[in-house]
């Protein structure tokens, strides 16, 4: 597991916009109608049909994709009693979670009371905003009564995540892991370590999947639940208790099949592993230290079936498979609960995933390795895009046959259909280049090895295995940077320019290059003492696979060397830079911004040709747009005939791409423009790649694109280039940088074949 550092984190909450939420708005509201509709006079009209009918909440406003997280802070992770304001960053978190995995809209609340009574009232007075419930962090036993009054009084689901999310993951588990063994769910014997909100809601969860109420022995800090026993027990904790000799958690152990722990740290102990039956399913789910370590609980034995809460572990219970897509089913159908049924579907929906052919794109997030059903995996991976279209659809359809969908859906392989498109792709294209680059990682070199930036992002670089960097720089000050930033760089190199071993070459060959371009041998020699054209001569020289450079660069600082030391691809003339735009659901592509001042008809279709081949590289079809402020020769000017010509020049070279031109940017990417006044375009759908007439045109479109279309910007990206250069530019992020370096190392790999 990469290690997570104070300062990563605290960035993470803090740089930019504040917190990890926002609320934006779903419809327009830039003109006068605008405004109207959405606020007054219009927004009276949905006001008077909710008032007669109360479901038309659900369909004129945010009701039915809206949850509320609540929270009184009080069971916070491991962080026990925290307080409501303190707990505020993991409800969020839990919303962000909502919204990337489920697409599902949330409000957190973090309300300042100890007293249970006191939430009850509150949360029943919101229901009329919220389709749904969350329950957060509340600690046991108030966290039951509570739930339990809220569903007997709400016509919404409420859902405890702290009780039910693993309840039902390790359930699946459960089911999973006794076929493995081959035995029969009614006739093991099951110990529960913990008797919280999460061992209470999974032992009762695991009587409902069949386990029989006289084999579950539950233990808390005091020892064995047992009938007659005082000390520590309450309602919930005294349904468990059973006639039993044991007294400790040894004694239970003695002889079980199942043990379930949601408690502490190393309660477990490999003599406890030892007395267990054969094939003992062994789920250590204390997060982040379980109660038995697997390698101690294989140490004792090596026929344990092991699960964890932790991701750098086989068979990870993360509670992430749970309630995005129980919510998303359950609000699809205007659920009035989650019930039972709802729960059991959600565990057999993720149990009957994990048997399924493992598709290529999770395997690769993965690592690469082979992920096939078996002991090492029980339970689907938490990044595995299916569970959404397993899950929720399953939720819904017990929803559905329980009665308590108040909007059934009518053809189930539909609604499966309407879930694939709610997350869009280019939310993950970034994660596609990072696990495309852990494939294969590259040798990267960084010539601003001192930047803090630069060091953060080699460690992210490191842990997440995308590249091995190359810090160039002073060695005393890169270490003493390393070791002030408590980073541990183990794996990347640390190189000097100016002390060098492959100083004195790399001079020689320089001057080589540029000996009749006006350079001097000293002149040679002085340039190479700085990092950015040494790094060129490294990657030039094959002693790095590629290069990010910029953050204290001006961008002609930076490519200037690029040109003049690793130069275009055999057979290319035209260098140029692109910038990938990533859309909430969209991606795009802008050529030229930052090279070519003015190309000319044929750099322009060296641009174009070049710029759809890296699309392409990227899994994306290429439908290019030649821009202009003329659509299809309405305008005779030199502008617009240099990018007709350069379209014709595209068509005969590479026929095989889609491509038109000249066009206006508006009919280029509106599908309704082409089709009604241009149905001879050759262009089919909305541009995603746009070669703009000049780069100050160029310049300005994805800037404007960038700061007021909200797109994330991502280069400049050089094409045509002989080897990886890629360039970052002041102000850009740690974020930015690892995912800059992790296209860099795909460059490489390409290269490479």
């Amino acid at each position: 597991m990469a290690m997570i550092r104070k300062q990563d984190a605290l960035d993470y909450h803090s740089v930019g916009r504040k917190g990890k939420i926002e609320v934006i708005s779903s419809k327009p509201c830039a003109t006068q109608r605008d405004l109207s509709l959405a606020y007054t006079p219009g927004v009276a009209e949905p006001c008077r049909e909710i008032e007669a009918n109360p479901e038309d909440a659900y369909k004129y406003t945010a009701k039915g994709n809206l949850v509320a997280v609540i929270s009184n802070g009080t069971a916070v992770l491991g962080l026990g009693d925290i307080g409501a304001l303190a707990g505020k960053p993991v409800m969020e978190g839990k919303g962000v979670l909502f919204k990337r995995f489920a697409d599902i809209d949330v409000f957190d609340i973090e309300l300042n009371t100890h007293d249970p009574e006191e939430i009850i009232r509150i949360v029943k007075a919101l229901e009329p905003t919220f389709g749904g419930i969350n329950l957060e962090d509340i600690k046991a036993p108030e966290c039951f009564h509570i739930e339990e009054t809220l569903k007997g009084m709400m016509n919404i689901p409420v859902f405890h995540d702290d009780q039910h999310g693993t309840a039902i993951i390790s359930g699946a588990g459960l089911l999973n892991a006794l076929e493995i063994v081959g035995t029969k769910i009614d006739q093991v014997k099951v110990v529960f370590s913990g008797a919280g909100a999460a061992g209470i809601a999974c032992a009762k969860f695991y009587i409902t999947l069949g386990v029989k109420r006289e084999n579950l022995i539950l233990c808390d800090t005091k020892g064995v639940v047992y009938k007659g026993r005082k000390e520590g027990m309450n309602p919930y904790k005294e349904y468990f208790a059973i006639e039993t000799s044991a007294r400790t958690l040894a004694d239970a152990m003695k002889g079980a099949d199942v043990f379930a722990g949601v408690s502490v740290k190393g309660v477990v102990t490999k003599d406890m592993v030892k007395s267990m039956a054969r094939d003992p399913i062994i789920f250590a789910m204390a997060n982040p230290d379980p109660e038995i370590m697997p390698e101690d609980a294989f140490a004792a034995r090596t026929d344990v079936l092991m699960a964890t809460g932790r991701s750098d572990y086989p068979n990870q219970v993360n509670n992430v498979l749970g309630f995005p897509f129980i919510f998303r089913g359950a609000l699809d159908v205007m659920a009035s609960a989650i019930n039972d049924e709802m729960k059991m579907a959600a565990a057999q929906a993720l149990a009957k995933l994990a048997k399924e052919d493992v598709p290529d794109s999770v395997i690769k997030a993965y690592g690469g390795a082979k992920i096939r059903f078996g002991r090492e995996y029980i339970i689907p991976k938490p990044l595995d895009p299916r569970v959404l279209l397993w899950e929720a659809p399953a939720v819904a359809k017990a929803a559905m046959e329980t009665g308590v969908a108040r909007r059934p859906v009518a053809d189930l392989d539909k609604y499966r259909d309407s879930l694939e498109s709610r997350l869009g792709r280019s939310k993950e294209i970034m994660r596609v280049f990072i696990h495309k680059a852990q494939e294969a990682p590259k040798r990267i070199v960084f010539p601003e090895g001192v930047e803090e930036k630069i060091l953060r992002a080699s460690q992210i670089i490191l842990d997440e295995e995308i590249a091995t960097p190359i810090l160039l720089g002073n060695k005393d000050i890169i270490t003493g940077k390393i070791k002030a930033l408590d980073l541990d760089l183990t794996g990347a190199e640390i190189v000097d320019p100016k002390t060098s071993s492959q100083f004195d070459v790399y001079v020689q060959k320089y001057f080589d290059m540029r000996k009749r371009k006006g350079m001097t041998r000293n002149d040679a020699q002085d340039a190479l003492q700085h990092s950015i054209p040494f790094g060129m001569m490294m990657v030039n020289e094959g002693a790095a696979d590629g290069l990010v450079a910029g953050l204290t660069q001006n961008y002609p600082g930076t490519i200037r060397p690029a040109l003049q030391i690793i130069r275009p691809r055999d057979g290319i003339s035209t260098i140029a830079g692109m910038y990938m735009l990533i859309f909430k659901n969209d991606v795009r592509f802008i050529a030229d911004a930052t090279v070519n001042f003015d190309p000319t008809a044929e750099q322009l279709a060296d641009i174009a040709i070049l710029v759809a081949e890296k699309v392409q590289s990227y899994n994306i079809d290429p439908r290019i747009a030649m821009l202009s402020f003329s659509n299809f020769g309405g305008t005779q000017h030199p502008s617009a005939a240099k990018m007709a010509k350069a379209t014709d020049l595209v068509k005969k070279r590479a026929p095989h791409l889609m491509i038109d031109g000249e066009m206006m940017a508006d009919t280029a990417v509106s599908t309704d423009i082409l089709e009604s006044l241009y149905p001879f375009s050759s262009l089919k759908g909305s541009a995603n790649v746009l070669v703009c007439p000049n780069l100050e045109s160029a310049n300005i479109a994805y800037k404007l694109l960038g700061k007021l279309g909200g797109a994330e910007l991502v280069g400049p990206i050089l094409v045509g280039m002989k080897k990886p250069v890629y360039l970052v530019i002041p102000g850009n992020e740690v974020a930015d940088i690892v995912n800059v370096t992790a296209m860099a190392v795909r460059d490489a790999q390409e290269i490479k074949k």
